[in-house]
C-alpha cells in the first residue's frame, strides 16, 4: 500500500493512481517527468509504455475527480459537432468533442487534470468546456475515426476525385501540357492510385513501363507489391499526367527530372509526394515518395527505441554542442529519427536550420534549405551560411564529402548541436568512414557524441501471430544466450484480413552508441571498426543484431524478419 506521504509528493492523476495501487510511487514520478520531456500527455505515456491499463486509469480518475466515465464504444463520429475544434487542438490535447449543448461543449479526455487543454479549447471556440472521462486507448481510436469522418475527400467515389486539390510546390517555368495529359479518366485513375497508396500506408509508388506490360507497385512496410497492370498504351499519358502535376517539363524524356506534388485530402491535412522520373528502355519510370508530415510528430516512444537507447538519444539532444549521426541504408527511417529529434528541440528559444537534398517534411519553426547544385548551393555553402546566422542547432541532410564533414565538425566543436546522416551499415563503421574521408581522428573523437545505426522491421500482426517452436540448439546459434532461452516465446507470421502476410506496420531496430572515453581513445589511436565495435559491446551498447533479438523476445517481430533486416537472409 502506498503511504500518504509518498502519494502527497505527486499531484493530480499521478497521486490518485499511486493511492489506488495502480502505480508505484517511483514509476509514477518517472512517468510524469518522461511525459513532460517527450511533450505527450501523462496518460498517453502510461498506456504507450504498458505501465497501466486504460480502464484502470479511467476508473481511478472518475472516482477521484467525480467526473462521469463515458464508453466510447457507443460514440458515433457522425453525431459529433464538426469543425468547432481544429484537428491541431484535438491532437495536441488528446481531447475529442462529443456534443454541443447551447454554449457548452462536452469533451472526452483521458486526463481530467489537463486544465490547459480545456482552457485553450474554450478560448479558441468561445464555448464553455466540460470534461467527460474516457479510456485512453479507446479515445485514440475515436479521435482517428472522428478526424477521418471529416476527411470526406478520402471516400473512393468517382465524384470525390473531381474535388481533390492537387498542386505542385516546385517552381518551374510553365510548359505546354499537351491535350492528352489532362484526360478525365487518366486524372481519376492517378488520383485513385495516390489515395489507395495513402490508405494502405505505402511509402513509395512505382510506375514501371516494360516492352509488353506496364505495372504499378506500392512499397508498404518495406516490401514492394504489385497493385495493378494498366494497358501498356497508357504509359506515356500516365507519365505525362504525373509530370504535369509535379510541374516538370513534359517535352523532356531523355534525362531524369525531379518534382513535388502537394495533395490536399482535407481542409486540415495534406500529403507531399517527392517525384522522380527516369528514362528507361521502354519509357519513363516514375517513382513517388510519400512524405507525411505527421510521421515527424509520432513521438520518440512510437519509434521502437529500447528504454536505455531512448535515454541516450534524449541526453545527446540535451547537450549544448556535439554531433549526432544517424546511419543506415535508404528507407531505414533515418529521416523520421532526425525529425523526431528536431521536433523535441523545436522551441521558441532555439534557432534551428537544416540543409536537405531535398526537404522531405516541412516543420514550422525550423529554417529549412533545399540544396540546389545547379546554382551552386551545396551542403558546404549552406552550412557556412548557417554559421553566420547565430544557430543553436544545425541539421545536415547527409555528410557526403570532406568539406561538409569538416564544417559540420567545426560547428559541433564551437557550441552548436549538429545532426546529420551517413550511409554506413553500423555505428563503428561510421567512425572509420569519417576517417577515410580525411577527417583527423582527434576531431572525430572530440566532436561526435552519439551514433544511431538503424533498420526497419515489419511488426507482427497482433491478431494472428502464432507461437513457433524453435529447438534450443537453433536458438543458441541464432544469438540467444542460455539464460534467455525459455524466458520468452518466439512468434511467427500467419496472415489475416487485418494485416499483410502476417505483418502490420514497422518498428525500428537500433544500435545506439555513445562515444565514451574508451571509444574516443580507440578512435584517436586509429583503431578499426571491429575494435570500436568490441569496445561498444563491452560498454553495454548492443549492436543491431542484439537489438533485433530483443524485439523477437518481446513478441514485436519475427526471427525471420530480424534475419532479413540484419543479415540480408
Amino acid at each position: 500500500m502506498a503511504s500518504i506521504g509518498e502519494s502527497a509528493a505527486l499531484s493530480g492523476l499521478a497521486r490518485s493512481l499511486v493511492a489506488d495501487n495502480i502505480l508505484e510511487h517511483e514509476i509514477a514520478a518517472e512517468a510524469v517527468q518522461s511525459a513532460k520531456k517527450d511533450r505527450i500527455p501523462f496518460v498517453t505515456h502510461l498506456v504507450q509504455n504498458d505501465l497501466a491499463k486504460s480502464r484502470d486509469i479511467a476508473i481511478s480518475a472518475a472516482k477521484e475527480f467525480g467526473i462521469p466515465l463515458f464508453d466510447l464504444n457507443a460514440f458515433d463520429p457522425e453525431s459529433a459537432p464538426k469543425e468547432i475544434v481544429s484537428e491541431n487542438l484535438i491532437r495536441k490535447h488528446h481531447a475529442l468533442p462529443l456534443a454541443k449543448r447551447g454554449t457548452r461543449l462536452f469533451l472526452a479526455v483521458s486526463d481530467p487534470t489537463n486544465i490547459q487543454a480545456l482552457d485553450e479549447i474554450k478560448f479558441n471556440t468561445g464555448l464553455n468546456t466540460e470534461a467527460v472521462l474516457s479510456e485512453e486507448d479507446k479515445l485514440a481510436v475515436a479521435i482517428d475515426k472522428f478526424l477521418d469522418s471529416q476527411d470526406t475527400s478520402l471516400d473512393m467515389d468517382d465524384a470525390d476525385f473531381e474535388d481533390l486539390d492537387i498542386e505542385a510546390v516546385e517552381e518551374h517555368k510553365d510548359e505546354d501540357t499537351g491535350a492528352g495529359a489532362d484526360d478525365a479518366p487518366i486524372v481519376k485513375f492517378i488520383n485513385k492510385i495516390l489515395l489507395d497508396a495513402i490508405k494502405m500506408g505505402a511509402s513509395d509508388i512505382h510506375f514501371e513501363p516494360y516492352e509488353k506490360s506496364y505495372r504499378i507497385r506500392f512499397r508498404a512496410d518495406g516490401i514492394l507489391r504489385e497493385v495493378t497492370r494498366p494497358p501498356t498504351n497508357l504509359a506515356p499519358r500516365l507519365a505525362a499526367r504525373l509530370k504535369v502535376m509535379s510541374q516538370m517539363d513534359i517535352s523532356e524524356r531523355r534525362v531524369p527530372q525531379d518534382g513535388r506534388i502537394k495533395l490536399k485530402i482535407s481542409k486540415t491535412r495534406s500529403i507531399d509526394f517527392r517525384v522522380n522520373t527516369l528514362p528507361t528502355l521502354f519509357g519513363e519510370k516514375v517513382v513517388l515518395r510519400i512524405l507525411d508530415p505527421d510521421s515527424a510528430k509520432l513521438g520518440i516512444d512510437a519509434l521502437g527505441y529500447e528504454d536505455d537507447q531512448k535515454q541516450l538519444y534524449l541526453h545527446a539532444l540535451d547537450l549544448p554542442q556535439g554531433m549526432i549521426l544517424v546511419t543506415g541504408p535508404t528507407g531505414s527511417g533515418k529521416t523520421v529519427s532526425l525529425y523526431t529529434g528536431l521536433n523535441i528541440l523545436n522551441t521558441t528559444e532555439k534557432n534551428i536550420s537544416t540543409a536537405e537534398d531535398p526537404v522531405e517534411i516541412n516543420l514550422e519553426g525550423i529554417n529549412q534549405v533545399n540544396v540546389n547544385k545547379k546554382v551552386g548551393l551545396d551542403f558546404g555553402l549552406a552550412l557556412r551560411s548557417f554559421l553566420r546566422q547565430d544557430p543553436d542547432i544545425v541539421m545536415v541532410g547527409e555528410i557526403r564529402d570532406l568539406e561538409t564533414a569538416e564544417i559540420a565538425i567545426k560547428a559541433a566543436q564551437t557550441g552548436h548541436l549538429v545532426l546529420s546522416t551517413l550511409h554506413t551499415n553500423s555505428a563503428p563503421e561510421t567512425l572509420t568512414r569519417l576517417r577515410n574521408m580525411g577527417v583527423p581522428s582527434f576531431n572525430i573523437a572530440t566532436s561526435v557524441s552519439l551514433i544511431i545505426a538503424q533498420r526497419l522491421a515489419r511488426r507482427l500482426c497482433k491478431h494472428c501471430k502464432k507461437v513457433l517452436e524453435v529447438p534450443e540448439e537453433s536458438q543458441l546459434e541464432t544469438g540467444f544466450t542460455q539464460e534467455e532461452i525459455g524466458t520468452f516465446k518466439i512468434y511467427a507470421p500467419v496472415g489475416c484480413d487485418k494485416c499483410t502476410e502476417g505483418y502490420k506496420g514497422r518498428v525500428g531496430i537500433y544500435e545506439v552508441v555513445k562515444i565514451t572515453d574508451t571509444i574516443a581513445r580507440i578512435i584517436m589511436e586509429n583503431g578499426n571498426s571491429i575494435e570500436i565495435g568490441d569496445a561498444a559491446k563491452k560498454e553495454g551498447f548492443p549492436d543491431l543484431r542484439a537489438s533485433g533479438l530483443k524485439k523477437v523476445m518481446s513478441g514485436v517481430t519475427s526471427l525471420e524478419e530480424v534475419n532479413r533486416v540484419t543479415t540480408g537472409h
